[in-house]
């Protein structure tokens, strides 16, 4: 029988709902140690969040998160709530000597990060944070044709996530709803948001980032604040773009806005190598792009590889080949291979230390943005 791992939820929003569904379902795919239970879910609303436990069977509930860190039937606490509360709540559970599984960004910004990593190090504790996109099974099999050296040298890597969801003056900021386009609450806008997913997995596909260039932009200055009821200046980027080189030589162009009208949610990459290129689509996510130039002359074209067969990544344990799977998975993969990694006593990336490296980043387009000059990028 798997050994109960029991899950201290804190927040109820969009996240803790993908993650409750991952710890619900992992089981009756995987074939694992460790069981989550869902123990305890937290959130200041009682109401919603009654509502919330009973929808997704959480044994108790709780309305203060320094109580559910207190309880000695929790062992992990997963992190879902708005940015700011990040480091406060992730060093009070490592220090409880909990486990902890954190929603992106890391934090606020990489010195809050910092404090973050050295509190889980000193204490001991797994932890990990939710970039999920790497375990997209076409993300993953793009990063193992990488490792292969299928590719060669790289020369160019290319990633832009748009949405469109506030092209209106009318759309306030802050509040439970809106919380992201509240600095004090977000921290950064279309960077922390959207751009940290294209950094960390262009991290994690194609290394260590060296320097940026980057340009953003605000283009309805003034929202009302749904908390004050006050017209305030807004202070979150609605639009960013930058360059970059990496340290193994290659370039990078990333954009990211939201106010690209006609796109909910379009996350692409491309990479281009010495033999072969790469592309990948968030809207068609069970499929990789690939251009091998080892191909004969009459057949060389881009191929649409269907990642659905049992040898690809995470696929042996869905459904037979041809039937795709969606975004909801690649948690399920995350809680997967946590799970995994804990009952061989390794770590689960990206830890806070590697998504420590995705904010560094995001603190350097920033500062770019702002002094308008090529920034470095500090290691992590």
């Amino acid at each position: 029988m798997a050994k109960k791992l029991n899950i201290g939820l804190v927040g109820c929003g969009f996240m803790g709902r993908a993650h409750s569904n991952a710890y619900r379902r992992v089981n009756n795919f995987f074939d694992l140690e460790y069981a989550p239970v869902l123990k305890a879910a937290c959130a200041r609303d009682e109401e919603n969040l009654k509502a919330f436990a009973d929808q997704w069977g959480y044994e108790s509930i709780e309305t203060d998160w320094r109580r559910l860190i207190e309880r000695d039937d929790i062992d992990a606490i997963d992190i879902c709530t708005p940015n700011n509360l990040h480091k406060e709540i992730a060093i009070a559970a490592a220090e409880a000597g909990k486990m902890i599984l954190c929603e992106k960004p890391l934090s606020m910004n990489a010195a809050e990060g910092e404090e973050m990593c050295q509190a889980v190090e000193k204490a001991g504790v797994a932890n990990t944070v939710w970039y999920n996109y790497r375990r997209v099974p076409a993300v993953t099999l793009a990063k193992q044709l990488i490792d292969e050296g299928r590719l060669g040298r790289i020369f160019h890597y290319r990633a832009v996530f748009l949405q469109d969801w506030t092209i209106a003056d009318d759309v306030p900021q802050g509040g439970e709803s809106n919380w992201r386009l509240d600095a004090a609450a977000a921290g950064s806008g279309v960077t922390g948001d959207l751009l940290a997913h294209c950094i960390d997995t262009a991290l994690w596909l194609n290394g260590s980032i060296k320097d940026v260039t980057a340009m953003t932009e605000i283009f309805i200055k003034e929202r009302m604040h749904a908390l004050s009821g006050k017209v305030e200046p807004v202070n979150i980027d609605d639009a960013c773009a930058f360059l970059a080189r990496f340290d193994n030589g290659s370039l990078a162009t990333f954009e990211s806005t939201r106010y690209a009208r006609g796109h909910k949610a379009l996350y692409t990459f491309e990479i281009n190598g010495e033999h072969a290129s790469i592309q990948w689509d968030l809207h068609d996510l069970h499929r990789l792009n690939y251009f091998d130039h080892g191909d004969d002359s009459i057949i060389r074209g881009w191929r649409s590889i269907h990642v659905t067969d049992s040898d690809m990544p995470y696929m042996d344990k869905w459904w037979v080949p041809g039937l795709q799977i969606g975004y909801e998975h690649t948690f399920v993969h995350h809680v997967a291979d946590f799970l995994d990694n804990l009952a061989k006593g390794q770590s689960t990336s990206p830890t806070f230390r590697d998504a420590l490296e995705t904010q560094y980043v995001c603190d350097a387009v920033l500062k770019s943005a702002e002094t308008r000059q090529w920034e470095t990028v500090p290691n992590a």
